[in-house]
């Protein structure tokens, strides 16, 4: 079985619920990635961060010189996230009915990593690549 911990990327990145805008903003463009989880003190997933979240607050934000924004105001408060022992083709379905494009992968309450569409593509294209040459 395909299982998402195979396919999965360390988090290598993430956001506190406190953070502020521009430093959030920082670290999305750091990551390479369109969004990050959001992690309590305890490394537990509270949220979630799209570039996408971002946008309405950076542009009152960077009009009025507003920097109080912080994470928390912005972020998705219920998150989709996965488990490292699920299988890639039930997060391929899962995937298309749900738009992120980012999931946290989830163990023992704690953030792992990350597994994003591009990578359950891949995935996919290899096992198709595969029936090709058989």
């Amino acid at each position: 079985m395909l299982q998402v911990r195979d396919h999965m990327s360390r988090l290598s990145h993430s956001l506190s619920p406190q953070q502020g805008l521009a430093a959030a903003l920082d670290s999305l463009h750091a990551s390479g990635l369109s969004g990050l989880p959001v992690l309590n003190d305890q490394h537990q997933l509270v949220g979630f961060l799209s570039e996408q979240d971002c946008i309405p607050s950076l542009l009152t934000g960077s009009y009025h010189c507003d920097t109080r924004t912080q994470v928390q105001d912005m972020m998705s408060k219920t998150p989709l996230s996965i488990r490292p022992d699920e299988s890639i083709l039930d997060l391929a379905r899962q995937m298309t009915g749900a738009k992120p494009r980012i999931y946290p992968v989830v163990e023992h309450g704690k953030v792992i990593g990350i597994i994003s569409r591009r990578q359950v593509m891949q995935v996919l294209n290899q096992q198709l690549k595969g029936c090709q040459q058989t």
